[in-house]
C-alpha cells in the first residue's frame, strides 16, 4: 500500500524566512531512509510505501520534537484507495461564486490548482483569501479538493497568511 503523510510542526515561525530547525530535523529523518519530503514552513508531506513512510514519519516526529516543536499534527491518506479524483468546479455542492473564483485563480496561475507546486498552492490560497472565497460556507473543503490537499493544510496556509498580514499591519 502507498500512503501520503502530511504533517505540520509548530511553532510556525522561523527566523529570517528560514525554516525552523524542527522542520529541517524532521525532513532530515525522512531523507535518511531515502524519501523525498516536500517541506515548507506550514507543513511537510511525503509519499511512498506505507511501512517505510510510517516508520520514517515516526522518526521525523521525534526529530521535530527534539528540535523545538511544541505540537505535531498529521494526516495519513491511502493513495491506493479506489476514490475518484475531484473534478474542480463541477461538484454539486460548490457554489457558483466559489467555482468562478477557483476558475479565475486557475487561469491566473496557468492550470489546475492540484498540479501546482507547494509555493504556488500557498499563493492560490492567498489569492482566494483576498477575493473572499473563505467567507463562503464549506469553502475550505472545496478549495482543499481543488488543490489536492487536506482541509487541515488549507487552514494552516490561511493561518500563516493571516498571521503574516497581521504582523505587517
Amino acid at each position: 500500500m502507498r500512503v501520503r503523510v502530511e504533517f505540520t510542526t509548530e511553532p510556525f515561525h522561523g527566523e529570517d524566512d528560514q525554516l525552523p530547525s524542527h522542520v529541517t530535523a524532521s525532513a532530515d529523518a525522512l531523507r535518511q531512509v531515502g524519501l523525498t519530503p516536500d517541506l515548507g514552513p506550514l507543513g511537510t508531506s511525503v509519499e511512498g510505501d506505507a511501512q517505510v513512510v510510517v516508520d520514517a514519519v515516526g522518526a521525523a516526529i521525534k526529530g521535530a520534537l527534539a528540535h523545538g516543536a511544541t505540537r505535531v499534527t498529521l494526516t495519513v491518506s491511502d493513495l491506493d484507495a479506489d476514490v475518484a479524483p475531484p473534478v474542480v468546479g463541477v461538484t454539486t455542492d460548490l457554489s457558483d461564486g466559489l467555482a468562478r473564483l477557483i476558475a479565475e485563480v486557475e487561469g491566473e496561475l496557468g492550470g489546475s490548482l492540484s498540479g501546482l507546486p507547494r509555493a504556488q498552492k500557498q499563493h492560490a490560497v492567498r489569492l482566494l483569501e483576498e477575493r473572499g472565497a473563505f467567507e463562503m460556507r464549506r469553502s475550505a473543503e472545496t478549495v482543499a479538493e481543488a488543490l489536492g490537499l487536506t482541509r487541515f493544510t488549507v487552514y494552516n496556509y490561511l493561518n500563516r497568511i493571516r498571521e503574516t498580514d497581521a504582523a505587517q499591519s
